[in-house]
């Protein structure tokens, strides 16, 4: 890790830095001493051994906590406190971790990461039926909102990553939400679609939704809440049918003034649950026209009718009314999908110009720096 800084601190020749945020991915959680150095392996977001653990949250935490997963920090905690090592000091997520070992103090955490461990951002405690988990609240960061000045970096590490001694630490953020603040989201109803193997759709919000059935969670940012819903559909489904060569000499024939009238519903495997919660549902791609164009082009629309029912569903359930969409992953490439979504939503459609979740840190440690 002190590698990697020195290397980017010697790159900015003509800047001087000034922060530094932290991102990683959402729920990978390790147990460390009160030095900071781990006493477990860190388990990773979608590690999901706390089965057991699981399921007694299920009677404990209540409906829209985020909790409510074998993957989740709480019960990945859960699991380690049953084989806590001697010494064990602080819960850290890895943003977390990085952040704490860089000033050299640890025990802060941020909303965000915090929020799959518990944390409930809407009253800003940790809640009181945590106790009936068995958890040692003892090990529990004290949480801040992301973007909030945690200190300097200790001053050994200054040394040697050749940055500034006031070099400002940030408290960072999830991945996902680092990701959504590179594409420029700034007010509400702005929103980001990330066009990859599946459909995820964040909408930037003056107000909260919580509805785990569908798998609707709020992350507070900047004054903001970002709510964020994921569909199953999504380019996984276009490759199931089409090579990626085949996709980029068929999309020229695609024609967004005239559509296709096929009514798909692209899944991979039956079972959805934003903005449809049905575990049964079935896909829906037939007929299948004989011009491989003009199923390509079915399919796009599909997908393009979930998107837009999710951002309505969104909205629906108490997030801002849609107003622009960013879009990022690799179906952001295809202009004439884009023109298909922007007719289905009924605003401005853009190509973000940054998606990488250390941009949205970089940003987001210069905005708590400001």
């Amino acid at each position: 890790m002190l590698t990697v800084l020195h290397a980017l601190v010697a790159a900015l020749t003509e800047h001087t830095p000034i922060a530094l945020a932290c991102d990683g991915t959402s729920a990978t959680l390790l147990i460390s001493d009160a030095q900071g150095n781990p006493l477990t392996p860190a388990l990773m977001y979608d590690d999901r051994r706390a089965v057991t653990q699981a399921r007694r949250l299920a009677d404990i935490a209540p409906r829209d906590s985020a909790v409510h997963s074998a993957s989740s920090s709480l019960a990945k905690l859960m699991w380690l406190g049953e084989r806590l090592p001697a010494g064990a000091a602080h819960a850290c997520h890895q943003a977390e971790w990085v952040a704490g070992r860089l000033r050299g103090r640890l025990g802060q955490g941020d909303e965000n990461n915090c929020l799959k461990l518990g944390y409930d951002p809407t009253t800003g405690q940790w809640p009181d039926w945590l106790a009936h988990t068995g958890v040692d609240r003892a090990l529990l960061p004290e949480v801040v909102a992301a973007g909030t000045i945690l200190g300097t970096v200790a001053p050994d590490v200054a040394a040697r990553i050749g940055a500034p001694p006031d070099l400002t630490v940030v408290a960072g953020t999830t991945d996902s939400v680092a990701a959504a603040l590179a594409c420029g989201l700034r007010d509400p109803g702005d929103a980001a679609t990330a066009l990859g193997s599946t459909l995820a759709l964040k909408l930037l919000s003056p107000t909260a939704v919580f509805a785990p059935e569908y798998g609707v969670y709020s992350h507070r940012i900047l004054g903001h809440w970002l709510v964020g819903g994921a569909s199953n559909s999504g380019g996984a489904v276009l490759r199931a049918h089409f090579s990626d060569a085949e996709m980029a000499r068929l999309e020229g024939d695609v024609d967004p003034r005239r559509p296709t009238g096929l009514d798909y519903y692209p899944l991979l495997r039956p079972g959805e649950r934003f903005p449809v919660n049905d575990p049964r549902l079935q896909p829906r791609i037939a007929p299948a026209p004989g011009e491989r164009a003009v199923f390509f082009q079915g399919l796009l629309e599909g997908i393009a009718a979930i998107e837009a029912a999710g951002y309505h569903h969104l909205t629906a359930m108490g997030g801002a009314p849609l107003r622009r969409v960013v879009t990022t992953g690799g179906g952001a490439r295809n202009a004439p999908w884009r023109h298909i979504r922007q007719g289905m939503l009924g605003v401005p459609v853009h190509t973000a110009t940054h998606h990488q979740a250390a941009y949205g840190a970089a940003l987001l440690a210069r905005a708590g720096s400001a």
